[in-house]
């Protein structure tokens, strides 16, 4: 662990975190409250972001690995996780390993989804 990256991270971070609160506000004034229609939005833009980035690393720009570190994890990262999650669905694809993508995909759902609905009940049976 560098210290450089774990600044990158945290730089980043604040940077995707506030970029989540601001699209999630302005999303909510636009859309409604009602619907989780801003948080596919902040989703499917985080996701385009990050396959920028990574495109972009691969074929024009010759950045640092504290510079990709800052966008993809940091700023990606805090924007949303749900990037890298339809990161490593689409490398396990380009690997060859559709099986492995698509048990990943939906295992990553279901199971988070359960975790929350596991710990929404636990937390209405305490005394």
């Amino acid at each position: 662990m560098e210290p450089q990256f774990i600044l990158a991270v945290a730089a980043g971070g604040a940077i995707g975190s506030v970029a989540r609160y601001v699209v999630g506000v302005m999303s909510g004034r636009l859309l409604g409250i009602a619907s989780p229609w801003g948080t596919l939005f902040i989703n499917v833009t985080g996701s385009f972001l990050i396959g920028l980035f990574v495109g972009l690393f691969a074929t024009k720009w010759d950045l640092s690995q504290t510079a990709r570190i800052f966008l993809t994890v940091g700023i990606c990262g805090g924007y949303t996780t749900f990037s890298t999650f339809s990161l490593d669905a689409f490398t396990l694809i380009e690997r060859g390993q559709s099986m492995a993508s698509f048990a990943y995909m939906l295992a990553s759902v279901a199971l988070s989804v359960g975790a929350l609905v596991a710990a929404i009940h636990l937390v209405r049976a305490l005394p």
